[in-house]
């Protein structure tokens, strides 16, 4: 039965489903980052397996397209000695008018025991959470506008990994925020971990309004909202999300809050670039930028396996 207070969590406070990084303790944070630092060396032995999850069936349910997302939780699952099954959505029972929990209901009568769901809409996730047996777990691969939780924890882990302590740092996160699940899950967690500032950056159409509420700083101007960060987090313009004329063109926002090398200088000299992927390249990055010293774009997907892989980890082993 999922906690009034947090359906994430069970009675005594552990990890059962991960929907978003909001409400989760800090405490739950680090134990997901320290157990994917344990698992960043299976992904360099020769046999990538470890049999935490041997016998165990993991769904990937992707009603939205996404390759690398869907890919590195199968890696993920796979090197945990997980069965994996892959749904294809667009033929599947809800495509001929099945509902989705008509759909959850005869997957679990499968003996699911893990469902890895990515939605286009908000809180679908949450919906089949609450309807699971207790022994079937959830992780929120994407859910509309509203959370993609583990490319949030990938990118603290990043964060982490190159910059050490929380506490100290200025995070910038620059570009289409109000379309983005990614943003939201950055900030819930950056805040949760102690971040003492964060800025979102973006054109005032592609910024809501109710972020300073969240405790972050708004910038409508590059150079103010880049100078003297850290990290700087640079999202995807999402094309398929915008309804209406969010923007004038594409190059314009390029020329505006585009990350070049000019914009780049205006941060720390160790300051790190990161960008959740797929990148629109001379869009909201230059290649000289994307492909720099200071990027860790790449590093963020080989980051993302040891990340999903604790996620997964952590859930599997915690009753509801």
């Amino acid at each position: 039965m999922l906690s009034r207070r947090n359906p994430q969590l069970n009675a005594h406070g552990e990890l059962i489903h991960l929907l978003s990084t909001e409400g989760l303790p800090r405490e739950v944070l680090a134990q997901i980052l320290d157990t994917a630092g344990t698992f960043l060396s299976v992904n360099e032995r020769e046999v990538k397996k470890v049999p935490l999850l041997r016998g165990k069936s993991v769904f990937n349910l992707f009603f939205e397209n996404s390759t690398r997302t869907r890919t590195t939780f199968e890696i993920a699952a796979k090197r945990l000695s997980a069965d994996v099954i892959n749904l294809d959505i667009a033929r599947s029972s809800t495509a001929k008018g099945e509902s989705l929990l008509d759909t959850i209901a005869n997957l679990s009568a499968m003996h699911a025991d893990m469902f890895i769901v990515r939605h286009g809409e908000s809180g679908a996730p949450y919906l089949i959470a609450s309807h699971c047996a207790p022994h079937v777990h959830v992780v929120n691969a994407g859910d509309g506008r509203h959370a993609h939780p583990t490319q949030g924890l990938l990118d603290m882990y990043a964060i982490r990994h190159y910059k050490g302590d929380f506490s100290q740092l200025t995070v910038a996160i620059v570009g289409d925020i109000v379309h983005s699940r990614v943003a939201r899950s950055d900030i819930h967690a950056l805040t949760t971990l102690g971040v003492p500032e964060v800025r979102v950056i973006g054109p005032r159409t592609l910024v809501p309004g109710d972020l300073r509420a969240m405790g972050v700083r708004v910038c409508h101007d590059m150079a103010e909202g880049v100078s003297g960060a850290d990290v700087i987090i640079m999202l995807r313009l999402q094309n398929e999300r915008m309804s209406g004329a969010m923007l004038p063109s594409a190059a314009e926002f390029a020329k505006t809050f585009g990350l070049t090398p000019e914009k780049l200088a205006l941060a720390k000299a160790d300051a790190i670039v990161m960008h959740p992927g797929p990148i629109n390249r001379g869009v909201e990055i230059d290649s000289s930028v994307a492909d720099g010293r200071a990027s860790v774009i790449l590093p963020q997907v080989t980051f993302g396996i040891a990340v999903r892989m604790a996620v997964m980890s952590i859930i599997a082993g915690n009753e509801a």
